[in-house]
């Protein structure tokens, strides 16, 4: 928490030091088409880190366990509500069908916010990076209105905050219009912005469009807040907190950066990365301490890698977890809803989806199961297949504990193999294997002696005669 601004007006000394512990909302701006993108695709909803760039802002949002969450979408707007709604069910969409400017897209969203009395912080769907800390900062402040600035490295084009010297912001002057000395400035406006709910109305409202484009600019409402006697300050950040992702080049740049940073925290955290560079990683990939990812292995969203487990080379994981002391690969696939017990071993070339594999299970290879409940200690040989489709409709495969099944097994679901139970190798199985049984689904073996010669040399002949 930053310091209270001393320079605060004294009649408005008892509200900050209310509004400082207020409640938080947060409108997070993702109206854009983003043609430098040259994308039918929203900007926002382009991928960094295995999810839409707009959930890097709601994740970073809801450290602040915000009591509302308002996107502002426009161009693409019902597939950024779908997008939404995967990545947080309870954040509500604003609809700004004409993208006039900022200050617009923020008056779209506040109706969605009456009653709502605290803090309002203003994020961006596509600069994915500002930390949790950093939001903490700005609506912990004790200014009616603070803006997230940064020291450019090339302040090139962006907007200078001019301030007093003591945190204190006098004004936000955009490139084209300021004097020499202004440029000169190398404090630049990130447009992200924290401000009173109450006092955010009243600014927004007074919001005009009479400049060059015809827009409604956030970037009035701090100049507005100090003509009304409020005070106005800045908290400031690293500039790449504040990247943000205009085109397909800069998005590169961002998931290089992204995978960088996510690496180097989990081998900070004890996880052994055998070779980083190629490991790529999700926004909210889990691994485990003392955990062991091999080469070439790829997390999608809603992967958890407990403590001790080994990943080898060349894996596909997505929306599952993987139990302390069990093995992946190399070269298996996980899918959304694959559970994997302790000590489970799942091979090469072996794909997992929405089952649950308790300890100890072992499917060595070339193995495809799906929809299905296996018991602990069970083995299944390679080529196993569950039959989980009709064409219509998933069934589920039950295998109990202990259980043998034998290579190139077709499991036909719905169907249950009992603990203890066996599949010969071969089999069709379209019925329930009681405990301890076996079962046995295909043609009996017939032995003809010296028609394998026979035929092969009559093939022979014809290819000859031809």
């Amino acid at each position: 928490m930053t310091d209270r601004d001393s320079a605060a007006p004294a009649d408005h000394a008892v509200r900050a030091q209310q509004t400082a512990t207020d409640e938080v909302a947060v409108i997070i701006l993702a109206a854009g088409q983003g043609s430098r993108m040259q994308s039918d695709l929203p900007k926002v909803l382009h991928r960094l880190g295995g999810v839409p760039l707009m959930g890097h802002a709601m994740a970073t949002a809801r450290s602040l366990e915000p009591v509302r969450m308002v996107l502002v979408a426009g161009h693409g707007a019902d597939a950024v509500r779908r997008a939404a709604a995967k990545l947080d069910p309870e954040a509500e969409i604003a609809l700004q069908p004409e993208q006039l400017g900022t200050g617009h897209a923020v008056a779209q969203a506040l109706p969605l916010l009456d009653g709502f009395h605290g803090r309002v912080l203003i994020l961006y769907g596509d600069t994915p990076f500002i930390a949790p800390e950093t939001l903490a900062a700005l609506t912990s402040h004790s200014a009616d209105v603070v803006v997230l600035g940064f020291e450019a490295a090339d302040p090139g084009r962006y907007g200078r905050l001019v301030t007093d010297g003591a945190g204190g912001l006098e004004a936000i002057v955009e490139w084209k219009d300021a004097d020499p000395a202004t440029r000169a400035i190398r404090l630049c406006n990130s447009g992200v912005l924290a401000c009173e709910a109450d006092l955010l109305r009243d600014l927004i409202a007074r919001v005009g469009n009479d400049n060059a484009a015809g827009e409604y600019y956030l970037t009035d409402v701090p100049g507005l807040a100090r003509a009304a006697g409020r005070s106005a300050a800045v908290v400031t950040c690293d500039e790449a907190e504040t990247l943000g992702i205009n085109t397909r080049a800069e998005l590169a740049a961002a998931e290089a950066a992204f995978q960088a940073r996510a690496r180097a925290a989990l081998m900070a955290d004890g996880v052994t990365l055998t070779d980083p560079a190629s490991v790529w990683l999700a926004l909210d990939t889990v691994i485990g301490r003392d955990a062991i990812i091999g080469p070439n292995v790829v997390f999608g969203p809603g992967v958890t890698i407990e403590s001790g487990a080994e990943v080898m080379p060349f894996c596909h994981l997505e929306g599952c977890h993987v139990s302390a002391g069990a093995t992946v690969g190399p070269f298996a696939r996980l899918r959304p809803g694959a559970e994997l017990g302790p000590d489970v071993h799942v091979g090469n070339f072996v794909e997992v989806k929405n089952s649950q594999l308790a300890e100890g299970v072992k499917v060595g290879h070339l193995t495809y199961l799906g929809d299905a409940e296996i018991g602990a200690g069970t083995n299944i040989g390679a080529g196993t297949i569950t039959c989980n489709y009709d064409g219509v409709a998933k069934h589920r495969t039950v295998i109990g504990a202990r259980a043998f099944i034998g290579s190139d097994t077709m499991l036909v679901a719905p169907v249950s193999i009992g603990d203890g139970a066996m599949t010969g190798s071969g089999s069709t199985i379209t019925q329930d294997v009681p405990a301890g049984a076996l079962g046995l689904g295909r043609s009996r073996q017939v032995t003809k002696p010296g028609l394998g010669t026979r035929i092969m040399e009559a093939l022979r002949a014809r290819k000859e005669a031809r």
